[in-house]
C-alpha cells in the first residue's frame, strides 16, 4: 500500500522538477538572448552615431575595442562572484547594468558617453557565460546537458541575428535616441521576468551537494581550454566579420552572393547547435567530436580559399562549414564543465570565456591587415590556420570527467 501511494508522488515530484528546469532553461537562454543583442546593438547604430557625434569609423571601432577589454578583463573575477554570492544576483545585476548602459547612452549622447558606455557594456557582458553556465550546470538534468547547452547557445545567436532588424525598426519608428534606451530597457525587463520565475541559484545549489571546492580553478585543464576558446574566436572571425568583402574582393563574388553566402554560414551555425546538443548528449568524448567537426570545416575552407567557385557550391560549402561549426559548441561547452572543479563552474567558465575576449581584440586586427595587404584568399587560410590549431588542442585537452554527478529525473 505505501508503495502505491508512494508512486504517484514521485511522478508528482518529477514533473515538478522537470518544470522547474524548463522554467529555468527559458528563463537563462532569455537572459543569453539579451546579451548578443546588446552586443550588436551599438554597431547596428553606426551611422546614426557617427552623423550625430560627428566622429570617424575608427573612434567607433575604438568603442568596440574597450567593449571587448572590459569584458575580457572582468570575465574571470565575475566568475569568482558568481560561485561565492550566487550566479542568480550577478545575472540580475549584469542585465540591469547593460541596460542602463544603453539608456545612459541615449539620455547623454556624447562620444565619452559612447567610450563609458561601451566599458559598462563590457562589465554587463562577462556576466552571461560565468552565471548561466554555473546555473544550467546544477540544475540541468544530466542526460540531457548538452541539449540544455545548445539551446542557451541557440537564443544567444538568435539575440545577434535579429538585432539588425529590430534596431533598424526602432530606429525607423523612435529615432536613434529611442532605439538606444528601448534597446537598454529589454535588459531590466528580462531581470524582472527571471526574478519572477524563480529561478534557483547555483551558489545554493553548490552547497547542498557539497561543492565549493578551495582548490586552485586555475588547472592546467582550463588553461588550455582557454586557448582553445581564443582559437576558436579566431578561426570564426575571420569569416563572419570580413568574409563578404574578402569574397568580392578575391574571388569576383557579388554582393548578394558574398551575402547569401555568409548569411548561409551564420543560419546554418545556429542548427548545428541545436543538432550538437544532442550530440553532445551521446558521448562523452566531446573533444574527439569537436577535433573531427574542425577537421572537416578545415579541409572545406581550404577549398574555398584556394579556388574561385561558383556561386551555389560556394553557398553550399559556406553552410556545411557553418552548421559544423554549430555542432562543436555543445561538446565546446561540456569539455569545460568536465574540466571546472566541483562548485566552481562559474569560474571556469569565466576563466575560459576571455579567451573569447582576446581573440576579439586580436582578430579585427589581424584580419584587417590581411585584408589592407590585399591577400583576401588569406582570410579563409588564416580560418584553417586556427582550426588545424584547434584540432590538435581540442584532443590534447579532451578528458572524461572525474566525478559524476547525480542524474536528475
Amino acid at each position: 500500500m505505501a508503495d502505491i501511494l508512494a508512486a504517484p508522488q514521485q511522478a508528482v515530484s518529477k514533473q515538478a522538477d522537470r518544470d522547474e528546469q524548463f522554467r529555468t532553461l527559458g528563463a537563462i537562454s532569455a537572459a543569453h538572448w539579451v546579451s548578443h543583442f546588446h552586443i550588436f546593438a551599438l554597431p547596428m547604430l553606426f551611422p546614426f552615431l557617427k552623423q550625430q557625434l560627428n566622429v570617424g569609423y575608427i573612434e567607433l571601432g575604438f568603442a568596440l575595442t574597450v567593449f571587448a577589454v572590459s569584458s575580457g578583463l572582468t570575465q574571470a573575477p565575475i566568475g569568482y562572484l558568481a560561485d561565492h554570492i550566487g550566479a542568480r544576483k550577478i545575472l540580475l545585476m549584469g542585465l540591469c547594468l547593460g541596460g542602463a548602459a544603453l539608456i545612459g547612452l541615449g539620455l547623454h549622447l556624447t562620444y565619452s558617453w559612447l567610450i563609458v558606455s561601451a566599458a559598462v557594456l563590457g562589465l554587463a557582458n562577462s556576466v552571461y557565460h560565468p552565471a548561466n553556465y554555473a546555473i544550467l550546470s546544477a540544475h540541468m538534468n544530466e542526460a540531457r546537458m548538452g541539449r540544455a547547452f545548445s539551446v542557451h547557445t541557440f537564443a544567444g545567436f538568435l539575440g545577434g541575428a535579429v538585432a539588425p532588424a529590430v534596431m533598424a525598426g526602432l530606429v525607423a519608428m523612435v529615432g536613434g535616441h529611442g532605439a538606444l534606451i528601448a534597446a537598454g530597457a529589454i535588459g531590466p525587463l528580462v531581470a524582472l521576468f527571471i526574478f519572477g520565475v524563480g529561478i534557483p541559484d547555483a551558489h545554493a545549489a553548490d552547497r547542498r551537494t557539497g561543492g565549493g571546492s578551495r582548490q586552485s580553478v586555475v588547472t592546467p585543464a582550463l588553461a588550455a581550454l582557454t586557448i582553445f576558446f581564443l582559437l576558436l574566436s579566431l578561426s570564426n572571425a575571420g569569416i563572419s566579420n570580413f568574409g563578404v568583402v574578402a569574397l568580392m574582393s578575391g574571388y569576383g563574388a557579388t554582393f548578394s552572393a558574398a551575402n547569401l553566402a555568409l548569411t548561409a554560414y551564420l543560419g546554418a551555425s545556429a542548427a548545428g547547435v541545436l543538432a550538437g546538443g544532442f550530440l553532445a548528449d551521446h558521448t562523452d568524448r566531446h573533444g574527439q567530436v569537436a577535433a573531427v567537426c574542425f577537421a572537416v570545416n578545415a579541409a572545406i575552407l581550404l577549398v574555398i580559399a584556394v579556388s574561385n567557385l561558383p556561386q551555389l557550391p560556394l553557398i553550399g560549402l559556406m553552410g556545411l562549414a557553418g552548421f559544423l561549426s554549430g555542432v562543436i559548441a555543445p561538446s565546446r561547452d561540456m569539455m569545460v564543465r568536465d574540466a571546472a572543479p566541483p562548485g566552481a563552474a562559474g569560474r571556469a567558465f569565466g576563466i575560459v570565456s576571455t579567451g573569447f575576449n582576446i581573440g576579439g581584440i586580436i582578430s579585427p586586427l589581424l584580419f584587417g591587415w590581411i585584408m589592407d595587404r590585399n591577400l583576401p584568399h588569406w582570410v579563409f587560410g588564416g580560418s584553417v590556420v586556427f582550426m588545424v590549431l584547434t584540432v590538435i588542442l581540442a584532443l590534447a585537452t579532451e578528458r572524461r570527467p572525474e566525478r559524476s554527478r547525480p542524474a536528475r529525473a
